[in-house]
């Protein structure tokens, strides 16, 4: 009799856990989910449809407290007058002139395109919680999780890190401060002759001089002089003050998305058609700043991805492995089968999160999810690659090993839009609810 009880229990467990599948499939059929939230401010009928964002959203550590200094006279005067003085020991801004690209960044365009692009009721929540006095991170972050509107993306993304504090009364006094000492920084560490550096910092100055001209080569923007020079005081910064790091290759991909959108709030159009040489030396250092503190932030919680040996990417890999194994076991022993180790693919993936692999327009997008997910990101960074993965797993089901490394190294995406991104993150969304409750299952 009991046996008979129990049987009829795990039926049941059984039929709503497939009726729960079942359901969410629907959801993904014929549209993204959680939903695209591209937003502008067009005002066409509303999208009554709302999905709630993942529940487990860590926060990233809030700014420092207590009170902050107040500096005499106006941030933009002060910051002139140090950027004029290290101005002489700095080489000379050269304009370099942009060719159109065939490719526009839809991301900086106002307004952008999307199906919930004029959510106005969504737009109203970001309003109201932005104009509180203090700002409750998690409410702003289930907002973020969906997109945010590229005109407020500056300043929310600067609250999700925890460089802006919530609190808006103390918020332009730590800004200011903030900007103030990365110039103490740059007049300190990289405004001097190579004679005052270490053999070991002339060699990372040099690999990040390299390096920063290969950043993004597909955007015009990027092959500017006075972008490559930006990108290298701020990484060059970073590496001197995370010893235990350094510089390793891959931060500079990371520096990007930071420098576009801090950017985008003093310029405008399409990125193709900016100059950053048009800008006062004090506005480019005060996005400098805003780069280089953001990218701490980001990096202080993934520190071991970055450290000797980077075991946090490689256990992410080790997880990448288990997880595709238990979503798509064809895929995962045709790959073994072929002697292709995740390794060989996964690892620029994690190092770069993503930024190389996507068209550079979208990555701004995927990054409203990255840091609204907060402490939480290396977990859920598992299962976007996953959904990435097997977006083609029909492709890879039919190629050889030597096939594969091609496949994977160079995948189609050049002609993605919105809709294949949230594509990606609707299944990261979906999986994470259904196995991140169960790390056993997870176990090899």
């Amino acid at each position: 009799m009991r046996s008979d009880r129990e049987e009829d229990r795990n039926a049941t467990v059984d039929s709503r856990f497939n009726q729960t599948l079942r359901n969410v499939q629907g959801l993904l059929k014929g549209r993204s989910f959680p939903g695209k939230v591209l937003i502008t401010r067009r005002s066409d009928p509303l999208d009554n449809s709302t999905i709630r964002s993942p529940d487990n959203h860590g926060s990233l550590r809030d700014s420092e407290t207590g009170p902050s200094q107040q500096a005499d006279g106006s941030f933009e005067d002060e910051l002139q007058s140090r950027s004029n003085l290290n101005a002489s020991s700095s080489a000379s801004q050269t304009k370099s002139s942009t060719s159109n690209s065939e490719h526009t960044s839809n991301e900086v365009q106002k307004p952008s395109i999307g199906s919930r692009a004029t959510d106005s009721a969504r737009l109203m929540k970001f309003t109201k919680e932005l104009s509180a006095t203090t700002v409750i991170l998690e409410k702003l972050r289930e907002l973020s999780w969906n997109g945010i509107p590229s005109y407020l993306r500056p300043n929310i993304w600067r609250l999700l890190l925890g460089y802006a504090p919530p609190n808006s009364d103390r918020r332009d006094g730590v800004l200011r401060r903030k900007r103030l000492d990365y110039l103490d920084c740059v007049a300190q560490y990289y405004d001097i002759q190579d004679i005052e550096r270490t053999d070991e910092e002339i060699n990372m100055l040099r690999q990040i001089a390299v390096d920063c001209p290969r950043t993004v080569p597909d955007v015009s923007f990027f092959q500017q002089a006075q972008v490559q020079k930006s990108l290298e005081r701020i990484l060059y910064i970073w590496a001197i003050r995370h010893p235990a790091s350094g510089y390793v290759q891959g931060i500079n991909d990371l520096a990007t998305p930071f420098l576009v959108v801090f950017l985008s709030e003093h310029v405008e159009g399409s990125i193709d058609n900016w100059m950053m040489s048009d800008l006062p030396s004090e506005k480019i250092s005060g996005i400098e700043a805003d780069c280089y503190w953001c990218l701490s932030k980001l990096l202080d919680g993934m520190q071991d991805h970055y450290t000797f040996a980077q075991p946090g990417i490689q256990r992410l890999v080790f997880k990448l492995k288990e997880l595709v194994r238990r979503i798509d076991e064809p895929v995962s022993t045709h790959m073994e089968e072929q002697g292709l180790e995740f390794l060989q693919f996964a690892f620029r993936w994690f190092n770069c999160l993503l930024i190389r692999e996507i068209p550079f327009h979208l990555v701004n997008r995927l990054w409203d999810t990255y840091l609204a997910e907060g402490d939480a990101l290396p977990d859920f960074l598992v299962y976007i690659a996953a959904s990435f993965l097997l977006t083609w797993s029909d492709n890879l089901l039919k190629l050889d090993f030597q096939e594969m490394v091609m496949f994977l190294q160079h995948l189609p995406t050049h002609n993605w839009s919105h809709s294949e991104l949230e594509m990606v993150l609707s299944r990261a969304y979906m999986w994470h609810a259904m196995f991140n409750s169960s790390p056993s299952h997870l176990a090899s």
